[in-house]
């Protein structure tokens, strides 16, 4: 058993097993608690060998100073024990998680709070590998935090996996849009214009006057009324003018048009510096739409409001409604949140959702500006 627990964490279990062993032998002579207490130090180095079998392991001080790592944790950072001991986990700082990521961590664990969430760290060799991490404080008599335990499984391949499907989604919706621009544009120039061409025939037949006129005119009418049809699901397939002039134009015309339909007053408040690539002005049109739709349907209001603007090098954009607002069920999500998520996940933004039955929904979507 002694064996077991030669190399255990720091203060976790207190000092050498079989030490510890032989000096309770001294002062305890009640057999059945010494062999309750033999019994409970047993399980407690089946636990610890369980655990280095399967995770990786770290144990640092209150300042972060690494003072324990199992194997594992040598083996996956391609660092010898040596190296690690008395350093902090900045040896393996990938570089990928900005400032705000690291400071909610230490605040959390800080605070004695448990942190999980995944991180991408950097081995020795450069390569780059990503852990399911959980980090729990240790509080001593006093209340004070002298130790933190980090158990990390490595997820790399998920993580692949993950970025793939991630790409294949990216190509699937560029791919869509792409469909949609050419649907869009074969309506409007192609249709549009087939039967603008006739409604100008017909014109022409109407000011000889050599046909019926009631029932020229009431052709007309049918056909003036596919036209506008027909531009009409041309701009709801894609607006030619998300191309052609960007997102804002395309945003305040959208508005325009679902203020009348629907009878919703919505306040658009923008402010971009310049144009953003085509998959950013696209997911922020998509994003916006499908947050508007949904209020139409749901919110049960008279008026929105729609944010766009740059704030350090990202785009926000926040849809807003006071309207009957909604439980979240984060075991299920509808279509249209699935779309808007995926949407942001393509080009490295994020979609967020905060609604309160009776008080109203706010969407955010932030997207990272490309330099």
């Amino acid at each position: 058993m002694s064996k077991d627990l030669n190399r255990e964490y720091p203060e976790v279990i207190g000092e050498n097993v079989t030490e510890l062993l032989n000096r309770l032998d001294e002062h305890i002579t009640d057999s059945l608690f010494q062999q309750d207490l033999r019994q409970s130090l047993k399980q407690l180095s089946n636990v610890k060998f369980a655990l280095d079998e399967s995770s990786i392991v770290a144990v640092t001080d209150h300042k972060g100073k690494i003072q324990y790592v199992n194997d594992k944790f040598c083996e996956i950072s391609k660092y010898a024990r040596g190296e690690l001991l008395g350093l902090d986990h900045r040896i393996i700082n990938s570089g990928y998680h900005g400032k705000d990521f690291m400071t909610d961590l230490w605040r959390t664990i800080s605070s004695g709070q448990v942190w999980r969430g995944e991180i991408k760290n950097k081995a020795k060799d450069g390569s780059y590998y990503w852990v399911d991490t959980t980090i729990v404080p240790f509080v001593d008599n006093q209340g004070h935090i002298h130790q933190y335990l980090a158990i990390r499984n490595e997820v790399t391949q998920l993580k692949r996996v993950e970025e793939e499907l991630q790409l294949m989604m990216s190509q699937v919706m560029q791919i869509q849009e792409e469909e949609r621009r050419k649907f869009s544009r074969e309506l409007h120039d192609g249709i549009g214009q087939s039967l603008f061409s006739l409604l100008i025939q017909m014109d022409r037949l109407i000011g000889e006057g050599e046909t019926d006129q009631t029932e020229l005119t009431r052709l007309r009418q049918n056909v003036t009324g596919i036209i506008e049809e027909v531009r009409s699901l041309a701009w709801q397939i894609r607006p030619s003018v998300l191309d052609d002039l960007g997102v804002i134009p395309a945003i305040r015309t959208y508005i325009e048009n679902y203020t009348d339909h629907h009878g919703i007053r919505v306040e658009l408040n923008s402010h971009l510096p310049r144009r953003l690539g085509a998959l950013e002005e696209t997911t922020i049109y998509r994003v916006i739409q499908e947050a508007l739709t949904n209020i139409a349907k749901y919110a049960g209001v008279s008026e929105a409001s729609v944010v766009v603007k740059e704030t350090d090098g990202f785009v926000v954009v926040r849809i807003d409604d006071r309207g009957q607002g909604f439980a979240r069920n984060s075991s299920a999500k509808g279509v249209g949140l699935f779309s808007m998520e995926e949407r942001a996940k393509s080009i490295g933004g994020k979609v967020t959702i905060d609604s309160v039955v009776g008080e109203g929904t706010t969407v955010t979507l932030i997207v990272p500006m490309k330099i």
